[in-house]
């Protein structure tokens, strides 16, 4: 305990020990949670090292993540050059269906999540508990019908089936997720808009969605994320080399009959987060902007 004498403050024993075994365990927690980070971060890590590592020493160098004395980039250079077509190509086409699904999946969940939270018309709970069923069904049930309508539409071995359903509000996750971020605007901005004159089109382009860049920014985030590292999907509609993703251009460096460029695999894989890694690193700035000025808005 603290007992003050004339005016000065003095700390007893116990209350000494009290601060000690605080910071024994503050010490404690971020040492394991240093560990921890450690621990996640080993795999990348490794996959770094061995980039730079030449070839016949990429699995005989063990866990060790240390840079080799015989360090080189001839990986990053036979990993970019190497294939029939430049690895630049690759991620060219993983930009483009990238920021295009980003651009449609914003803009259409947006609008379909806008008039399920906002607008009254005929039959909008049936419809907004149908699209909530369509969360619960795997991608495998409608794997087939769709490849079969993308194959009569003759868009098969081209980037349209990538893209195209994200302009359609396919991805009924974000719907529900801006669903419930829009409900949560108050209603008052919009009545005050209708006594401006303002139409249901005004009021979404110019009041939710000046509030709502925090749910926008986190789809933006998600959507690049889980397109760029998209395999499953490109792997079914493109089947020609120049039209690859970046996810099918690192499958090219291994081959089950022949001889596999790991290294050159490491390398393209190291620069393929890179993306990832600035595009989270820009949203996640103006996400946090998004949150310190939605308050004032409101």
């Amino acid at each position: 305990m603290t007992t003050d004498v004339q005016g000065l403050t003095v700390v007893t024993e116990d209350d000494a020990a009290r601060r000690l075994r605080r910071r024994i365990w503050s010490v404690a927690a971020h040492v394991l949670l240093v560990g921890a980070s450690i621990l996640m971060l080993y795999p990348l890590l490794w996959l770094l090292a061995a980039s730079f590592r030449p070839e016949n020493e990429i699995f005989t160098s063990g866990i060790s993540v240390l840079p080799s004395a015989n360090w080189s980039l001839d990986s990053y250079f036979r990993g970019w050059n190497g294939l029939q077509v430049s690895f630049g190509t690759f991620f060219l086409n993983s930009f483009i269906v990238s920021i295009l699904s980003v651009i449609g999946n914003v803009a259409a969940c947006s609008l379909a999540a806008y008039a399920f939270a906002r607008l009254e018309f005929a039959g909008r709970k049936f419809w907004f508990a149908m699209m909530l069923m369509t969360l619960m069904l795997p991608y495998q049930v409608t794997l087939i019908p769709q490849y079969v309508l993308f194959l009569n539409l003759g868009w098969v071995n081209t980037f349209l089936p990538l893209i195209v359903p994200k302009f359609l509000a396919a991805d009924a996750f974000f719907i529900f997720l801006m669903v419930q971020f829009f409900r949560g605007i108050p209603r008052e901005l919009d009545e005050a808009a209708r006594m401006d004159g303002a139409g249901p089109w005004r009021i979404y382009w110019k009041i939710i969605l000046p509030l709502s860049t925090p749910v926008l920014a986190t789809a933006a985030i998600f959507t690049f994320i889980w397109t760029w590292d998209d395999f499953f999907g490109p792997l079914i509609y493109l089947s020609e080399l120049r039209d690859y993703t970046v996810m099918l251009g690192l499958r090219t460096f291994t081959d089950s009959t022949g001889q596999s460029d790991f290294g050159g695999m490491f390398a393209m894989s190291v620069l393929s987060l890179i993306p990832i890694f600035l595009f989270f690193l820009f949203f996640q700035r103006l996400l946090i902007e998004g949150i310190a000025t939605t308050g004032m808005k409101r």
